[in-house]
C-alpha cells in the first residue's frame, strides 16, 4: 500500500474497530485487544513477542534506575537478577525484599542470596530462585 493510502486504512480500520489497550470480549466472546486482534485465533507474532518483551524489559531498567541508586554500579549480572525478579513480582513485591535489597547495596551478595531463597517467592518459582541466587552469590552466568 501507499504510505498515504496505508495511513487512512489505518484510521478507517481504528475508527470501525476501535482501539483498545487491555484485553477484552469481543461480541462473540473471543479475547481480543489493540486494533481488533483475536488473540484466540491469530495471536502474536514471534516479533510481536520479543517487541513487547523489550519493551516490558525496559520498563523494569527504568524502575529499577529511579528506585535504586546503587543500581546503575552493578555488574550486568546482577541487574539482570534484579530485572528477573522485577518483571517477575513487579516493583511493588520486589520492594518487600527489604533484607536482599540492603545486601546488594552493601555488595553482600551471598546474603543477599540467602534471603532470595528465603521466601514465599523462591517457593513458587523454584529452579528460578535457585539459579538467580546463585547469580546473584557468584556473580557469574548460566545462559551459555
Amino acid at each position: 500500500l501507499v504510505k498515504d493510502h496505508a495511513e487512512k486504512l489505518k484510521q478507517q480500520i481504528r475508527m470501525h474497530e476501535g482501539v483498545e489497550y487491555k484485553v477484552y470480549l469481543d461480541t462473540k466472546g473471543i479475547s481480543t485487544i489493540g486494533v481488533g486482534r483475536n488473540l484466540e485465533d491469530r495471536g502474536l507474532s514471534a516479533d510481536e513477542v520479543d517487541y513487547l518483551l523489550g519493551n516490558d524489559l525496559d520498563i523494569c531498567v527504568d524502575e529499577l534506575n529511579k528506585s535504586f541508586k546503587w543500581y546503575a554500579g552493578l555488574d550486568d549480572i546482577r541487574k539482570r537478577v534484579l530485572v528477573d525478579m522485577a518483571f517477575n513480582l513487579g516493583m511493588p513485591r520486589l520492594n518487600g525484599f527489604v533484607n536482599m535489597l540492603e545486601a546488594i547495596k552493601k555488595e553482600n551478595w551471598s546474603e543477599a542470596a540467602i534471603e532470595m531463597l528465603d521466601s514465599r517467592w523462591a517457593d513458587q518459582v523454584g529452579n528460578r530462585a535457585s539459579r538467580l541466587s546463585e547469580m546473584m552469590e557468584t556473580g557469574e552466568d548460566y545462559i551459555g
